[in-house]
Order: C-alpha cells, then sequence, then structure tokens
C-alpha cells in the first residue's frame, strides 16, 4: 500500500503546482497559475520590511496581532456595514486556504455532508476529504456558470453540516447575484446548516457587478463564517495572511483547527497587512480597474485564436471550451499546449466530479502584466490548436 495515509490516497497532486512546473521547465509564457508578476502597494512592501527592522519577528498570538484584527473588522464594517468584535470574530489565518482547512477540520466530522459549487478550487475537495466529510457538488454549468437553485435544494439533506462557497467564484468567474445568495440562505435556514463563504476575489469585480457577503442577508450572520485574504486584493499572494470572520462560536471552531496547523502566521506582515486594510483601501479598487482591462485584451485574444471565452465577471480567470478542437479532454490540450504554442494553462477537469461537465474546460488567467498576455495570445494566435 506504501507510506501514504488512506485519506491522501484520493487526492491527486494539485494541477496548480504541475502547470506552472511545466512552464518554468519550458519557458512558456503561464497563463495558468493565479498570481500576478507586479507586487501590491510599495507603502505595503516597505511597512513589512520596517516591521522586520523593528523587531516583529517572533510569535505572533494565534489569534493574530491585535493591530490586524482590528484591520479586519474596520474593513468588513467600511464595506459591508458588518460589526465585529476584533477579539471574538476574527482570526488571522496563514491565507486564506488555511482559513478553509481550519474552517472545514473544525466543523466537518466524518460522515457530514459538505454542499460546494462546481467546479471547486482543489483545495476544498482535499479537505473535504481528509475531514471524512462527503462531497455534494452543485454544478454551475457552462456557458453561463449561474447557479441551479433546485439543484441546491436537491443537494441538502438532513446529513448536510455546510454549504461551502465562493464567489466571486474559482474557476468560473461569476459572481453570485443578491437572489442567487438569497436562495442558498433560504436553503440554509430551512435546513439549519452552517455556510462558510470563501470571499478572497471580492474587490476584484467587473463591469456593474456587485460582490455580496451573504453574511449580510436576514437571518444569516449567525450561521456564516466569512473567509478572505491580503493575497489577491493587494497582490501579494506569497505572504499567505488570512482571514475568518463571523459569531464567535464558528471562529472559535476554526481556531481550534488552525492552532494545531501552524499556531501563527507571518509576524513582520501582519503589521504591514493592517497598514494597508487601514491606509490603502484604493489599491484594490485600481487593481480591479487594471484587470477589467487586461480581462477584456485576454478575452478578445482568446476569440481572435479560435477559443471563444466566458467573460468572467470578477476573479483573476477566464474560461474556454475547446471541445471544437478534437482534444479527449482539456488535460491533454494544456499538457501539449506549452510545445504546441509555448503557453500553460489550466484544465478544469480535476475540478469536477461531473467529469463530463469539466472534461473539455481551460481556464486562463489574467492577473500577468499586459504585455505577458499579449505575447501569450500572439503564440496562441499563430499556433495549430488542434488535436
Amino acid at each position: 500500500m506504501g507510506p501514504l495515509a488512506a485519506r491522501l490516497r484520493h487526492i491527486p497532486p494539485t494541477v496548480f503546482s504541475e502547470m506552472t512546473a511545466l512552464a518554468v521547465r519550458t519557458g512558456a509564457v503561464n497563463l495558468g497559475q493565479g498570481f500576478p508578476d507586479a507586487d501590491g502597494p510599495p507603502a505595503l512592501l516597505e511597512a513589512a520590511q520596517q516591521a522586520v527592522r523593528d523587531g516583529a519577528n517572533q510569535y505572533a498570538p494565534g489569534r493574530g496581532i491585535p493591530a490586524l484584527r482590528q484591520a479586519i473588522a474596520r474593513h468588513q464594517q467600511r464595506h459591508y456595514a458588518i460589526g465585529l468584535d476584533p477579539d471574538t470574530e476574527v482570526i488571522v489565518t496563514t491565507g486564506c486556504t488555511e482559513a478553509i482547512a481550519a474552517a472545514l477540520l473544525g466543523l466537518v466530522d466524518p460522515g457530514d455532508e459538505v454542499v460546494v459549487l462546481e467546479p471547486f478550487y482543489d483545495s476544498y475537495v482535499a479537505m473535504i476529504e481528509m475531514c471524512g466529510g462527503v462531497r455534494r457538488p452543485v454544478t454551475l454549468r457552462a456557458p453561463d456558470f449561474r447557479l441551479d437553485v433546485e439543484a441546491l435544494r436537491a443537494a441538502v439533506t438532513d446529513r448536510t453540516r455546510l454549504i461551502l462557497l465562493n464567489t466571486p467564484h474559482n474557476p468560473t468567474g461569476t459572481v453570485l447575484t443578491r437572489d442567487e445568495l438569497a436562495a442558498v440562505a433560504e436553503v440554509a435556514i430551512e435546513h439549519d446548516v452552517v455556510v462558510v463563504t470563501d470571499e478572497v476575489y471580492e474587490h476584484l469585480v467587473f463591469d456593474d457587478h456587485e460582490h455580496v457577503p451573504i453574511a449580510t442577508l436576514p437571518g444569516m450572520w449567525e450561521r456564516t463564517l466569512t473567509l478572505s485574504s491580503a493575497g489577491k486584493s493587494y497582490s501579494v499572494t506569497g505572504w499567505k495572511v488570512g482571514w475568518a470572520t463571523g459569531p464567535a462560536p464558528l471562529v472559535e471552531a476554526a481556531l481550534a483547527a488552525k492552532q494545531w496547523l501552524t499556531f501563527t502566521s507571518g509576524s513582520p506582515l501582519q503589521p504591514a497587512v493592517a497598514h494597508a486594510l487601514d491606509h490603502e483601501s484604493e489599491w484594490p479598487r485600481a487593481l480591479a480597474g487594471s484587470l477589467q482591462e487586461r480581462r477584456d485584451l485576454l478575452c478578445a485574444g482568446l476569440a481572435e485564436a479560435g477559443l471563444e471565452p466566458r467573460v468572467p465577471e470578477g476573479t483573476y480567470f477566464a474560461t474556454t471550451d475547446i471541445g471544437h478542437l478534437g482534444w479527449l479532454d482539456g488535460r491533454r490540450f494544456c499538457l501539449a499546449l506549452p510545445e504546441r504554442a509555448g503557453v500553460v494553462a489550466i484544465p478544469m477537469q480535476g475540478f469536477y466530479d461531473d467529469l463530463a461537465e469539466g472534461r473539455q474546460l481551460v481556464r486562463w488567467a489574467f492577473c500577468k502584466e499586459p504585455a505577458v498576455i499579449e505575447e501569450g495570445l500572439r503564440r496562441l494566435a499563430s499556433a495549430d490548436l488542434s488535436a
């Protein structure tokens, strides 16, 4: 059987590491993994350096430093009119990935059902498996990727422990509407289940779309644990500083697991993120405007290359269906793409239980600099992409 624990045997390695390694090995343009080419605001970077110089280099409190917890509470109040007690209703995590892990480990027992939007960020699958939970997907179906409320209702049973949301949604770029969220809230209240909501792309929303935290809907505050991070909003994905907020019992459940995962997170980065939340609030808005321009650049170029995309409403990503090119699936297409075109993308079939639904879908990242996107598009346009 080998040394690997049984709970990990059915979890494949993350596709993001595989495809980024492929880009490095081949020198391909990386339109796969969602990290930007440029760093966040200079004042944020300087604040971290100053924190190192000032001696913030030992363990921070397990909950996070008070200054950051207070800044997170102010952020939620300023943007969403959500009032939080920073001492009991906020914890700092090692990115949103750890927040997801801590939330599921703290709330899900073996055999509990977890309703999750499909396609799903791959860490959701891994953590539900590690918890011994039972995954109950609700598919956002191409080409529109909207919530099927009847499918949601059918997925929730007496064994459902929680609903795991992600909006703005990775990888489809869907931003759930207020009406869609109201339907989720109705189901959650009716069945008395917890909602864990991953909102890392909360500020990266385009056109006239609006991010609505489900915790702001009637009857939802007391049953919602909200997760987010600084990585996407401030272009510091490698810092891995995130948070979980909500009613104290849900936050304590996440903390009960988090304390045994990392205990604490990067001490000099926490005061820097606190500074950004309080003093750099315009930066994510400007970033969203820039990303919208890059989204339009990428989507127009993909269409010209014969890869008609679904134009996303938020996040870093656009999706195309490559079925017309004759490939058996998106993975084979993406593995051949560096040689064919000198570009790397992400196959989406690993984000689905419904393999037929995701087999031909590919995700492209537009968080790169315009020149990088343009070079990738030039290569795609000049390549033979058919099987």
